[in-house]
Parts: C-alpha cells; sequence; structure tokens
C-alpha cells in the first residue's frame, strides 16, 4: 500500500505535517466558486464527524490572521456545525494564485465528478484548463496529490496518474470531457460572467445562450444587470439586444438596460466610419500615425473649419 506519511516528506509533494488547527482560524478561499453540500449530504457527514472526527485532512495557505482553505470547505462547514473546535490540516507555503487554483478546482473535480457539477463550476473547470498560464507539469503533480490525498490506502504508487491530454486546445478538453468544441467554447464564455449572472444561470433563471450574449458586456453593465434581474426577466432576445447597444468597452447605458429588459424598443446607433484617400492620408500623417491620433486630429479640423464658416 502507499504510505501516505512518507509521500508527504518527499521534495516533490506536500512537505508539511498534519497540523491540528482551530476551526475558528479558517477562511474560505478568496475566490471559491462551489457550492457547498446541503440536505442529507451535510447531514451524513456531521454525524460522521461526530462519531469519528475528520479523517482526512484539509489544505490551507496562511491569510491574514489565519489560514485560507483551498481543500476542505465542506469538512471545515460541517465539523463548525459538529461543534468540532480544531481539525487536521496540511499547510501549504508559499503557492502562487494559479497554483492555489488548481487546488481549489481539481480537488472539487476529483471528489465530485464534471457531470454533477453546476455550470458555472463546470465553466471554471474548463477555463482552467484552458488557461496556458498554467504549467501542465505542476498541475500533474498538484492532482497526483490530491488522488493520494482523496483514497490513500486504495492508490498505490503504480496507480498515481493523471489522464491529462498534452495541451488544453478546445479540442483536446472537448475529448477530456466527452463534449463537443462548440460546449467548451460556450463554457469558456459562462466563465466570463460576473459572479451574480453564474448565480442565475445556475438556477435556471437564465438561459445558457442568454448568459453567453451577456459575457460581452462590461462587468459594470453586467452588475447593473443582475441588479434588475429580480424585476424583469432576461431571455436570449433581450440579452441579444444587451449586446448590440454595448459600445466597443461593453458598456450600455442604464436607461437602454431597463428599457431592453422592458420590452421597449430601443434604437441602436451603429457607429458610422468614414474612409479618406491614401494620397490624403500621406498628406498629413505620417506612416507610423495611430488611428486615434488621425481621429483627434480630423476631428481638430473639423471644429475649425464648421467654427470659422459660420463666423
Amino acid at each position: 500500500m502507499f504510505d501516505l506519511n512518507s509521500f508527504l516528506e518527499t521534495p516533490t509533494a506536500m512537505q508539511n505535517a498534519v497540523r491540528q488547527i482551530p476551526c475558528e482560524m479558517l477562511r474560505p478561499y478568496h475566490n471559491h466558486r462551489f457550492a457547498l453540500y446541503t440536505g442529507e449530504r451535510l447531514d451524513d457527514m456531521v454525524a460522521s464527524i461526530k462519531a469519528n472526527g475528520v479523517l482526512s485532512p484539509i489544505v490551507v495557505q496562511p491569510c491574514e490572521n489565519g489560514y485560507e482553505i483551498l481543500i476542505g470547505h465542506n469538512r471545515w462547514n460541517a465539523s463548525q456545525i459538529a461543534e468540532i473546535p480544531t481539525i487536521p490540516a496540511i499547510i501549504k507555503e508559499g503557492l502562487s494564485e494559479q497554483e492555489a487554483e488548481i487546488y481549489v478546482i481539481e480537488s472539487n473535480l476529483i471528489q465530485r465528478g464534471f457531470d454533477n457539477l453546476k455550470i458555472s463550476e463546470q465553466a471554471s473547470v474548463i477555463a482552467l484548463r484552458h488557461n496556458e498560464m498554467f504549467s501542465q507539469g505542476k498541475r500533474n503533480d498538484i492532482i497526483r496529490e490530491l488522488q493520494i490525498l482523496e483514497n490513500p490506502e486504495k492508490i498505490t504508487s503504480s496507480q498515481i496518474e493523471t489522464k491529462l491530454t498534452n495541451g488544453d486546445s478546445k479540442q483536446n478538453i472537448a475529448e477530456n470531457y466527452g463534449m463537443s468544441r462548440a460546449s467548451v467554447a460556450r463554457l469558456l464564455r459562462i466563465d466570463k460572467l460576473i459572479f451574480e449572472l453564474k448565480g442565475l444561470i445556475d438556477d435556471g433563471k437564465i438561459a445558457v445562450n442568454a448568459g453567453i450574449q451577456l459575457s460581452y458586456l462590461s462587468e459594470e453593465t453586467q452588475l447593473e444587470i443582475s441588479d434588475l434581474s429580480g424585476d424583469y426577466s432576461i431571455d436570449i432576445k433581450k440579452s441579444k439586444l444587451l449586446r448590440e447597444s454595448a459600445d466597443e468597452n461593453g458598456n450600455v447605458k442604464n436607461s437602454d438596460i431597463i428599457r431592453i429588459l422592458d420590452g421597449k424598443k430601443v434604437v441602436i446607433e451603429k457607429s458610422k466610419s468614414v474612409k479618406i484617400s491614401s494620397d490624403t492620408f500621406s498628406r498629413y500623417f505620417e506612416p507610423s500615425a495611430k488611428p486615434k491620433q488621425v481621429t483627434e486630429t480630423i476631428e481638430k479640423a473639423l471644429e475649425f473649419y464648421f467654427k470659422n464658416i459660420q463666423e
């Protein structure tokens, strides 16, 4: 059998010993995206902890005035309900933000399975796998640790492996999760929504296709839409109109948001473009001139022209 304690002492794995940490010193991970257990599943965990304690240590990292949970939010929550004062934990020092994200997301994926995750949770997993900033080797090392922590007595050293395809293109991700490339692309868009709108999609109050349209809007506009969602329904037609009404930064005027959600017709002003000949351009501008510089110069020239015409 695989020796967990020996593994934790190796240079390439978790080097910190298991410690008992007071529950009151623990904090949820600052970007935790996964719902906690409720109902019978939570009740069973509380009963088990009351009878046997927390058998598998959680994983944390230091934060101000305590520790931030990376793995074990449900065990911590159940321990508090069971009024258990301390919980066994492995402390991870010096993790980057990306590495901490891998611990949080991959542990939930291993424990629950991809198909059992909410839509927003699936989107988080897909976005992580698609993000090229994450080192494939580092991710493999972390997943091996998680596999051992999840079931140390049933895993032998020869069984510790990962099944990740090299590279994280949409095609590879689609093959890993048995979905189409289009489905992967949709989930990547859903991950760009603010937390509040993701919750509405998880609850079925906004359809996925409508959420995709909203994902192209700025966070500020998304927040305004979220604040109004209790008073208005948001369907695919309205979400498309909102996207079409947005400026180049994804912002929509509050008055337009309300009119669209209220079902009233909104006249969308399309920006117009005017072309100038290459001869005219070279006469007044350097070849390296930026579009913004050209636009500002033309605006000033037009303002000067019409002001003098009127005089």
